[in-house]
Parts: C-alpha cells; structure tokens; sequence
C-alpha cells in the first residue's frame, strides 16, 4: 500500500490504497479518521475528486452524500453510544476551509470531555491532540471501526464494499 495516501485521500480510496476505509457508499466513501482523541471521529469523503464544495455535484449526487453522511452519523452514533456510556451526541459538518475537496466531519461527543469544552466546535479541542500518537488511528480502534462498519451495513441493506 501506498504511503502517500493521505496527499491524495479520494484517489487512494478509488484505488483501493486508502486504509482507513471501512465502506464504499453511494456518494462516497465513510472513512474512520486518522486521529481518535474523540473515538468514532469519521469522515465522509466524495468520490469525485474535483468536487470542491457541495454545489459542485448534480442534485441528486448532493442528495446521495447528504444522505451517505446522515448514513454515517447514524451508524456512528450507534457504535460510540454501544461502546461508551458517555456517550452524548453526533456533530456533522461540511467545511471545506483547509481540505480542497468536498468531505463532511462526524464527530462523536462524549459527557467525559473536559466542561469547557464539551458544549464548544470540536475544533477548540488543543492543537496537540490532533497530532499526540496516543490519539493516532491503529489497531487499538479495531473494535469501534468494526462497530462502525456493522452499523453502516444494518443501515444501508444492499450497496456498499466493506474495507475493514
């Protein structure tokens, strides 16, 4: 597998190289992210590579990753909420402002996180847990990314390619 995967995260998962996949769905692919300082964290990316923003898709494609991320969100809602009675809510969010491709965050939310931050944007968590190798995605997170994966399956019936 490539190790270059991350420079171009849409290319590798059409291709079969990006591991963090869990399942191909209609729009996209569901993707666990790379960091877990809040387990579950996954990401929603287009298979279309040059679509930048939402607009950027045919209405009915729009419709398809609207509906692949509400997907998502369930099945990650269910897995953190299964695995961890702190368990408070999903957040989902398209940005867009430093990726140049059309993706949508799903975050978990969790009653553990410290007070100051846990009714705040993810975003205003401290810098260093997006890159501390405690949070890093590895094989410690096996069980919630299965998790994940077997609620995507029960949500979605047909459809779909497991990569876990």
């Amino acid at each position: 597998m490539a190790d270059d995967w991350r420079t171009d995260r849409i290319g590798a998962a059409l291709r079969g190289e990006n591991p963090t996949v869990m399942r191909r769905l209609a729009a996209g692919f569901a993707v666990i992210g790379d960091v877990q300082f809040l387990p579950g964290y996954s990401v929603l990316l287009v298979d279309e590579p040059d679509a930048q923003r939402l607009s950027d898709l045919p209405r009915a494609k729009r419709l398809a990753f609207l509906s692949d991320m509400d997907r998502l969100g369930e099945a990650v809602e269910r897995a953190c909420r299964r695995l961890d009675p702190a368990f408070r809510r999903v957040n989902l969010e398209i940005l867009g402002n430093t990726d140049p491709f059309l993706h949508a965050h799903v975050w978990p939310r969790y009653d553990w996180e410290p007070a100051d931050l846990v009714g705040a944007p993810v975003w205003l968590h401290p810098r260093d847990r997006w890159s501390d190798d405690r949070f890093r995605l590895g094989p410690r997170h096996d069980v919630l990314r299965s998790s994940i994966v077997r609620e995507l399956d029960e949500l979605g019936g047909a459809g779909g390619r497991s990569f876990s």
